[in-house]
């Protein structure tokens, strides 16, 4: 009886053993994945083709390649922006810039083959879905990066500049956003294609701005000028306060003018209510990229809300 006993112990250590390796390996795999997910961008590349989605049915454009394109565009663009800081991110973002690190060759080949078959695909909707596929690794190259340094210095010092900096970035994926499925549809800028372009002009202005407040030291190291290092996060949280109720005013203002349908104004005013809630915890938290991230993850909140209203015979 005490050998059967002593066995099922033993047993029962192996089970445990066994268990508790089972665990460990897929808790490690998962950190894992979440590390290429989080910082590959590729979190980014699929709120960006869901941004790209949302565009289309506010336009009610039929289905085309334009968010496959602007997701390779996305992955390209904030990689190669990633391996090119990977020095001065090493103070704001250490996990992100030793993961770059570890992997910089993959990565690099990884952003000019999504950046090429980009282009390849934006061929097939001629000259004018070309350039707008082209708009935001130009603004990059000229921006961020060392390849044209005589042209470069000059684009390098706007920055610099306080909202200049920011107002760039948010052109650049404005355009892309909106004028690459108009592109591909052939259609026309109609105001509803000119409201649906400033909401995302402002918006992703303001979710540019909420990451650098993680950033202050860095950039302040650097001479970067960001609304955090020159008017304090509190007063970036106010900011961002003003811009999002802005936000809402616009929105239903353009509802009543017949430029937005009902099921699409419900559903940007339940993701600027989200915004709002979020705004709330800049600078009082210790996890300000976790809040960049929530932020960015918006448009999927936008999505599904679309998706539901529509779906219930909104």
């Amino acid at each position: 009886m005490s050998s059967e006993s002593q066995n099922l112990s033993i047993y029962s250590d192996s089970n445990n053993r066994l268990y508790s390796r089972f665990v460990s390996t897929l808790l490690t795999q998962a950190e894992r994945t979440k590390d290429v997910f989080i910082h590959t961008s590729a979190y980014l590349v699929c709120i960006a083709m869901v941004q790209v989605a949302t565009v289309m049915v506010a336009l009610s454009l039929e289905p085309n390649p334009a968010p496959v394109i602007v997701g390779l565009v996305t992955f390209a663009v904030y990689m190669g922006d990633r391996i090119s800081d990977v020095d001065t991110d090493e103070l704001s973002n250490p996990n992100q810039s030793s993961f770059v690190r570890r992997h910089k060759s993959v990565l690099s080949v990884s952003t000019a083959a999504a950046y090429g078959l980009a282009i390849a695909i934006s061929v097939l909707g001629g000259p004018i879905a070309l350039l707008v596929t082209l708009i935001p690794g130009v603004f990059w190259i000229l921006y961020a990066s060392d390849w044209l340094p005589t042209l470069g210095s000059y684009f390098k010092r706007l920055k610099e500049i306080l909202v200049v900096n920011s107002a760039i970035v948010a052109l650049a994926w404005a355009i892309s956003l909106v004028f690459l499925p108009l592109a591909f549809a052939d259609a026309a800028f109609t105001p509803v294609a000119a409201v649906v372009f400033f909401y995302y002009f402002l918006d992703t202005f303001v979710n540019t701005e909420i990451p650098n407040v993680n950033d202050v030291e860095a950039d302040e190291a650097i001479g970067v000028s960001t609304l955090p290092v020159v008017f304090g996060v509190d007063r970036t949280r106010q900011i961002a306060y003003g811009l999002d109720v802005f936000l809402v005013g616009f929105v239903v203002f353009a509802y009543l003018r017949g430029l937005l349908t009902g099921v699409l104004t419900i559903a940007i005013l339940l993701g600027l209510g989200y915004a709002l809630v979020l705004a709330a915890f800049v600078g009082r938290t210790e996890h300000e990229g976790r809040l960049g991230i929530a932020g960015e993850a918006k448009h999927l909140f936008v999505m599904a809300i679309i998706l539901a209203l529509s779906s219930a015979g909104f």
